[in-house]
């Protein structure tokens, strides 16, 4: 279950009022590229929209919200969530979601709660509320001591702070619900929902170009073709082992690498989520074309098939 939220990177905070608009607003969160939900118990039609969801979407993440009993969880789990999240950390109700196998991320705001949530064999907690409670500076200054334990945060986490958060090893994935606002789902605008979704994913993921790679038969014509980039605009010429930049925006190949006419590398915050989202939207990839850095992480990987005759490839920011 933390691998696949973290792989999504963010889940959709949900306040629903009608139990009809669920399923659509479940479909708009999937066509926006997040199939992830924590429907919150803070009105009486969550367990209905959770149950709704979970007939209509086997595939997708629902989870359930704002849980605060062990009635609650019981309700949550026969519905259908696949996890459950509470806003502050109750023992009774950790120790039942476990009895039950139901993940829980229990809220958790200072040491105290960390140690609690390490006692009751926790790996994995929310933190809340996340902004109040001193946002990325107070994960990572308790993630010091308590280097064993990952977080989930949410409150007051939004589309110019995300990255804040995602960009610390210890952060699993963010909740936030600005992409669901709840005028958005009364009104019944799944569109403008879809988009929302759509935008918090590529804000989060932050493809932007890194390099063109150009195919060239042999050094002396790379270095010619370089050069020539180099005089031109003024770009640095930067000779290297394999291939030549010219500034560091243009790579001359030595010698033909993938593609036709060569390569374009798209740079990504994080690569392991990119691959996770585009292929969910039916972009296969190259087997055995990842490379891993020095710490076993995804650092490069090449799409299936070319663009324009140019192999695409990732590679992590």
């Amino acid at each position: 279950m933390l691998e696949k939220i973290k792989l999504l990177g963010i889940v959709p905070v949900v306040k629903i009022d009608d139990a009809e608009k669920a399923v659509p607003l479940a479909e708009a969160l999937c066509r926006g590229g997040l199939p992830c939900a924590e429907i919150t118990f803070r009105t009486d039609k969550a367990e209905e929209s959770i149950k709704r969801v979970a007939a209509a979407m086997p595939d997708m993440l629902v989870g359930a919200g704002t849980v605060l009993t062990a009635a609650q969880a019981d309700k949550a789990k026969a519905a259908g969530a696949k996890f459950i999240v509470s806003p502050g950390l109750n023992p009774t109700v950790v120790e039942h979601c476990k009895n039950i196998g139901m993940t829980i991320f229990p809220g958790c705001s200072s040491p105290s709660d960390i140690e609690k949530a390490l006692e009751l064999g926790l790996s994995c907690v929310k933190f809340f509320p996340a902004e109040q409670a001193g946002g990325i500076a107070a994960i990572k200054a308790m993630s010091a001591p308590y280097g064993n334990i990952s977080f989930l945060p949410t409150g007051g986490i939004n589309s110019k702070n995300i990255n804040d958060y995602l960009s610390f090893d210890k952060v699993i994935a963010c909740g936030g619900s600005w992409m669901v606002d709840s005028a958005l789902i009364n009104a019944g605008d799944f569109n403008a929902i879809e988009e929302l979704t759509r935008t918090a994913v590529h804000t989060m993921l932050g493809f932007e170009l890194a390099h063109v790679g150009i195919n060239e038969t042999d050094e002396i014509q790379a270095n010619k073709t370089a050069k020539t980039f180099s005089d031109i605009f003024g770009f640095a010429y930067k000779p290297g082992n394999s291939s030549v930049f010219a500034g560091s925006y243009i790579e001359v190949m030595k010698t033909p690498y993938p593609g036709a006419n060569g390569h374009i590398a798209i740079r990504t915050n994080y690569i392991e989520r990119a691959v996770n989202f585009l292929k969910s939207n039916g972009v296969k990839f190259k087997d055995g074309s990842e490379k891993f850095n020095d710490k076993g992480k995804m650092a490069a990987v090449y799409l299936e098939n070319e663009i324009g005759g140019f192999a695409v490839h990732l590679v992590q920011k």
